[in-house]
């Protein structure tokens, strides 16, 4: 039986908790947090409904907050918490912040990076899938399921 990581679990509540708050805006529910030495420099959801923008995921609006929180592009340093597997587009932007290790919660079989040969994510980057897989998962389809 795998260890369980508890800081793992402790900083993707913190992710689903964003989650939570894309949901009630009506927002695809996606939260994430950027985490550098143990303290959350960034948090984000879902905004692109609300910002009019295909850009404003949670990935992307984290990764800028959290390079202006440090005062420089590179995350490598850093941990991203997010509750859905990045898409491409995110991916991508997490390679060129050469983020250091990215948690994700539940998979995205239609529109995750993992589909994808070679990763588009930097080859430095470490991976954790499955942190609350259930629940990230649980939220998602709820939403859909609301929107059907």
């Amino acid at each position: 039986m795998d260890k369980i990581d508890f800081t793992d679990q402790y900083f993707m509540k913190q992710a689903y908790m964003e989650a939570r708050e894309a949901l009630m805006k009506d927002e695809v529910p996606v939260g994430a947090v950027v985490v550098s030495e143990g303290t959350i420099i960034s948090r984000a959801h879902n905004l692109t409904e609300t910002l009019n923008d295909v850009t404003a995921h949670a990935e992307m609006l984290a990764i800028t907050s959290a390079s202006e929180a440090l005062g420089g592009k590179y995350l490598n340093n850093c941990t991203l918490y997010v509750t859905l597997e990045p898409c491409t587009m995110c991916a991508g932007a997490l390679n060129w912040s050469q983020i250091g290790r990215i948690v994700y919660g539940a998979v995205d079989e239609k529109r995750g990076y993992k589909r994808l040969t070679p990763s588009p994510l930097h080859p430095k980057t470490e991976i954790v899938g499955g942190i609350m897989e259930k629940e990230c998962g649980e939220l998602v389809k709820q939403f859909f399921a609301g929107k059907r």
